[in-house]
């Protein structure tokens, strides 16, 4: 399934891919897409099923995700890819990256998600699959900013993001714009084991207060299978750092991507 995309920067065959995690959307990489354009770099965010203003219908496994994002990409011209995906969208892209290794150059995971404790992966999928409504925007934002995936991120920014996707549904009230059944699943494949690791430069981004624990074992298993490739950066407050440390990371991020590959005239 194609997928809505949000596009900053000119259009090439090298291309920086950004995937959102569960219950948001691509506009949530809106100020990291125009600093990343504003460097040259051409630069795609999309919806992922189930979301923002993609399809609704499932499945919504990750496999059927990636095959989205892979068929997204192609559709876009894109030969040449660097992923980026924060939280369940870190678990996609590593698993599209070791899929379509041959198209594939680096590598960011922002605080993501590659293999959450159960427990903590059936609590998030009970509260996502409840039918969350509000009287108000505001009463949106409010809920949203009392989370614990917020820890201390600008209300202004939040807010801009809440405006953006809620939607007031039949009934007038507003809700935010993803589909609680696909959530569920994410949370489902969040649990199993890690995707492949892909031998390609990569950057992962940790929150100084994670959403999930930190897996020594996983984490030496990159140690191990990247070496050299692998660069570890921490930023500073909760897991949405697009968010909460917007700053940190986009610096991160651009010292690891370099300056984009020139176009063949």
């Amino acid at each position: 399934m194609l997928l809505k995309t949000h596009q900053w920067g000119p259009e090439g065959p090298h291309c920086i891919v950004c995937v959102h995690g569960v219950a948001q959307h691509g506009g949530v990489f809106a100020d990291l897409g125009r600093r990343l354009a504003g460097a040259g770099h051409s630069v795609l965010a999309v919806d992922l099923r189930g979301h923002g203003e993609s399809r609704r219908m499932p499945p919504w496994n990750s496999a059927t995700h990636v095959d989205d994002l892979l068929e997204t990409v192609d559709a876009a011209g894109a030969e040449r890819v660097s992923w980026i995906g924060h939280s369940f969208g870190g678990r996609l892209v590593a698993e599209a990256a070791a899929r379509a290794p041959e198209g594939s150059d680096r590598l960011v995971l922002l605080d993501p998600g590659l293999q959450v404790p159960a427990e903590i992966a059936l609590r998030s999928a009970e509260i996502d699959r409840l039918d969350w409504s509000f009287a108000t925007v505001d009463g949106a934002l409010n809920a949203l900013l009392s989370s614990d995936s917020v820890v201390a991120a600008p209300r202004e920014v939040v807010e801009a993001y809440v405006r953006d996707d809620v939607r007031k549904g039949a009934d007038g009230r507003f809700r935010f714009n993803f589909c609680p059944s696909a959530a569920v699943v994410a949370w489902s494949e969040m649990s199993l084991p890690a995707p492949p690791i892909a031998r390609l430069p990569t950057l992962i981004v940790r929150a100084s207060a994670p959403l999930f624990p930190v897996d020594p074992a996983l984490e030496l298993r990159y140690a191990e299978a990247l070496g050299d490739l692998l660069t570890a950066r921490t930023v500073p407050n909760g897991h949405n750092v697009l968010w909460e440390s917007p700053g940190e990371t986009a610096e991160a991020i651009e010292q690891f991507l370099g300056a984009p590959t020139p176009s063949l005239p």
